[in-house]
């Protein structure tokens, strides 16, 4: 083994390792591979890693006390214990590094104990010529082996992936030798270059959201050529339409040309019809439907960090032709509005729509949708303003007129007076009075009345319908289908950002601010005390985040491959939690 430097010291890390906590190796750093399924997580017990591998295993850390935990990331977990320090990191998409404590002691073995290919999992030991002891976990029907190494010493271990017992023996071999300290440093640079923030909590919460965007970040790989993100490497792994938007909001703080590359990504996806798939697969496979439309917002907002008229650019035939796409194919009645694709899963009625299980599709019917036509209008809008600063004013009219026209129908078409609000519209012409935080959206488009974002901000504040502890509820609480079940009332990072982002361009900063601390806030809390990042939380603030249901009741035992209550270190709520501190850090400076 190699000499080892001291132990560097941080300040205001995140601290706290909780159950279900990401734990992989990230494209920011190397090269990932992500149909090998090498991704970890916290366990439920103790520094316990379950890697999500087809077969499953779980690496064993057990040491004599819990010590206190010192860092905790998506790629490093360091703890003081009584008998020394516990650590462990990823040297290498394939591998991990570790050293345990004076009393500490590790094993791997399947986690999965049943199961048709049960009788083709394979698990031995040897003790090596050098004294070290080698455990195999050979999964012979998905074709992965996985080691683990530990050394003479019984102090300094490490894991590694292959597709052969020789790659991963060769590869924990290699990792003996490395200085954990230091690839611990290499792994925690990207927190050295992040803003300051005042409030030492709410650093630490930053950093924790940075390092959920970190681990969900990966490298080129297959059909995919450049850096891109991912909703969760664990369950989703795949790469999303909307969700690269919200990520690339906060990425443009970090690296912008990392952020240009997660767009860049989800562009050369397009089809030859110009539609843009909702996920999209390193294999190539993609989805047959698309998701809200906000990519030009996410080139414009990128541009503004690099100035890069290049990718404006490559940008704007791309974003014209799947607008062409949408107001071709999704218009259906062709009144100038747009419908979401229905589809016939009760529990998914709308995938496309990104708000599946809203009740405002229980009823499975097509609807002019008031968010899908507002984020278009404003798309179109944001398509103005790149063929503007590209020059063209006949496209930068052509865009800011078409923007207007469907602007102008939302206003027109989809507000009811008498209650204040933002309806979708059936195609017998009348409204569908179901209350959902989608009747906000018309907050983006930069014609809508003074008066109406008064009525609106009321029944915001409405305690009888969104003016719950925790704003905005997807659905209102006056809807006798609001629930803690997912888009039927929990509250949701992306689209408490949107109606932010609306309430500051109608002028509205002070309520805009107001929104964004209790957002950030309620985020931090329930991140204090599990040690993640959660996919959505209840409106009303009585149920934890884990007891919140996911199309179905949460199962008693944590399941992340289940995904059967909200997910865990998920990417958008960090990235647009990320976005919310910055910006209210520049305020509040």
């Amino acid at each position: 083994m190699g000499a080892e430097s001291a132990t560097p010291v941080w300040t205001n890390m995140p601290d706290i390792w909780g159950e279900g906590a990401l734990f992989a190796f990230s494209g920011l750093d190397g090269a990932t591979d992500t149909r090998s399924q090498f991704v970890a997580a916290a366990g439920s017990t103790g520094y316990n890693l379950l890697i999500h591998t087809p077969a499953r295993r779980l690496l064993k850390v057990r040491t004599a006390d819990s010590g206190k935990v010192r860092i905790a990331t998506g790629d490093v977990l360091i703890a003081d214990t009584a008998g020394g320090e516990m650590m462990m990191t990823y040297a290498a998409w394939h591998t991990l590094i570790g050293h345990l404590p004076n009393d500490g002691a590790i094993a791997i073995e399947f986690a999965d104990g049943e199961g048709e290919n049960r009788d083709r999992m394979i698990r031995r030991m040897e003790v090596r010529s050098d004294g070290g002891k080698l455990t195999i976990t050979e999964d012979s029907a998905n074709g992965d082996v996985i080691a683990l190494l530990l050394a003479a010493d019984e102090r300094t271990w490490t894991l590694a992936f292959g597709t052969n017992s020789a790659e991963a023996t060769d590869r924990a071999a290699v990792a003996l030798k490395l200085d954990r300290h230091q690839v611990a440093k290499e792994r925690l640079a990207i927190y050295d270059k992040l803003p300051l923030l005042d409030d030492p909590a709410r650093a630490r919460l930053l950093k924790k959201c940075v390092s959920v965007m970190k681990v969900n970040t990966l490298s080129a790989e297959a059909s995919i050529g450049q850096m891109w993100s991912t909703p969760d490497r664990v369950p989703h792994r795949a790469m999303w339409l909307w969700d690269s938007v919200f990520h690339s909001f906060a990425m443009n703080s970090i690296n912008a040309d990392i952020s240009w590359m997660f767009l860049r990504s989800v562009l050369e996806t397009q089809l030859g019809d110009g539609m843009i798939p909702h996920i999209s697969r390193v294999d190539g496979t993609v989805s047959s439907i698309t998701q809200p439309p906000i990519l030009a917002w996410g080139v414009w907002e990128n541009f503004r960090f690099t100035k890069n008229r290049t990718a404006l650019e490559y940008a704007l035939p791309r974003l014209e032709r799947y607008m062409e796409w949408i107001l071709g194919h999704r218009d259906g009645n062709h009144n100038g509005l747009l419908e979401w694709m229905i589809e016939g899963n009760p529990l998914c009625r709308s995938g496309e729509s990104g708000m599946d299980n809203s009740p405002r599709f229980d009823e499975a019917v097509q609807l002019d949708a008031v968010d899908f036509s507002s984020y278009a209008a404003a798309d179109m809008k944001y398509m103005s303003l790149i063929a503007e600063e590209l020059g063209d004013s006949e496209r930068a009219i052509n865009w800011s007129r078409r923007s207007a026209d469907m602007s102008a129908k939302v206003h027109s078409t989809l507000w009811d007076e008498e209650d204040g609000f933002y309806y979708d519209l059936a195609m017998d012409g009348s409204l569908s009075k179901v209350k959902s935080v989608s009747g906000f959206m018309p907050l983006l488009l930069e014609d809508i009345q003074a008066a109406r974002t008064e009525r609106l901000l009321t029944m915001l504040h409405d305690p009888r319908h969104f003016g719950t502890r925790l704003p905005v509820p997807s659905t209102a609480v006056s809807e006798s289908s609001f629930s803690t079940d997912m888009w039927r009332g929990p509250v949701w990072l992306s689209t408490n950002y949107l109606v932010i982002t609306g309430l500051r361009k109608q002028g509205k900063e002070e309520e805009a601010r107001k929104l964004a601390e209790r957002t950030i806030a309620a985020l931090q809390f329930w991140y204090e005390r599990y040690g993640v990042i959660f996919e959505y939380f209840d409106a009303v603030d009585n149920t934890p985040p884990p007891q919140c249901c996911r199309k179905g009741q949460p199962l008693q035992q944590y399941d992340l491959r289940r995904k059967i209550d909200p997910i865990r270190d998920f990417h958008w709520s960090a990235a647009l939690t990320a976005r919310l501190l910055l910006d209210y850090q520049a305020m509040s400076g």
